[in-house]
């Protein structure tokens, strides 16, 4: 395998991902989050930016870790002290390089989170829907399957059984996909017509929310439904640059 500048590299990812202008939570900070020397040979991808992942980045040999959830993500800028210090003292040590797309990534429509697991589950898509900050991040399509058959689909997907609210049909056709912490759009999938929606996880009363809204909603965990598009971009830059990656499984079970 071959190696690329680090300054190409993130080039083209921000342009790639539309990094410019795709909205988000301040604290994504999507990008470039930590250079390196100016080289990239190999990439470690991963859902967390967390001491985990980093140390593992280490052992690997990588020259960047390609995350979905950065390193500020929950807390943003602080001082770099205790594990603070600790994560960045590792990349430092061992010249790893930070790279963090979280809603560009969902969104994408080559290889983004969404789009990854509605074609693998065998959804044609036809729309998008669930606005933030007037950009749709969902995508829902037609999806003519038994309910059971789709969780069975997801169980094997993600390697973890899904939680389901059978409020809906059991013979579905509209099904809408946002992965992550999607529980919030339920309401727009609601007024999408759509019978199903797919998210990671969600609060108590979403429960409530999709029993009198007659919504089938399958929970498929967090960190599973958002391991799929960082993994996509790994290997689409694996392809394009000639770069070695591999995918690092650090699971919350959330």
């Amino acid at each position: 395998m071959g190696a690329t500048g680090l300054a190409q590299l993130v080039s083209y990812l921000d342009e790639y991902l539309d990094i410019a202008n795709v909205p988000d939570y301040p604290d994504a900070a999507n990008g470039l989050q930590v250079e390196n020397s100016g080289t990239v040979g190999k990439i470690v991808a991963c859902t967390d930016a967390c001491q985990a992942t980093i140390d593992a980045a280490a052992e690997h040999g990588a020259d960047m870790l390609l995350v979905h959830h950065g390193l500020f993500w929950g807390a943003g800028l602080r001082p770099l002290t205790d594990r603070s210090y600790r994560r960045v003292h590792r990349l430092i040590a061992h010249d790893i390089a930070v790279y963090s797309v979280h809603i560009p990534l969902d969104v994408h429509p080559e290889v983004g989170n969404n789009i990854e697991l509605a074609r693998r589950i065998g959804l044609r898509v036809i729309g998008r829907f669930g606005d933030y900050q007037g950009c749709a991040i969902g995508v829902w399509g037609e999806l003519p399957v038994m309910r059971d058959e789709l969780a069975g689909r997801l169980e094997k997907l993600l390697g973890q059984e899904p939680f389901l609210i059978p409020a809906g049909p059991e013979s579905m056709q509209r099904v809408g996909v946002i992965t992550g912490g999607g529980a919030a759009y339920l309401s727009e999938a609601r007024a999408t017509g759509l019978d199903t929606f797919i998210t990671g996880e969600g609060p108590h009363h979403s429960y409530f929310d999709a029993q009198e809204w007659g919504l089938n909603v399958f929970y498929a965990g967090h960190y599973a439904t958002e391991t799929l598009g960082v993994k996509a971009l790994a290997e689409h830059l694996g392809e394009k640059f000639g770069l070695d990656w591999e995918f690092v499984d650090h699971a919350t079970g959330l």
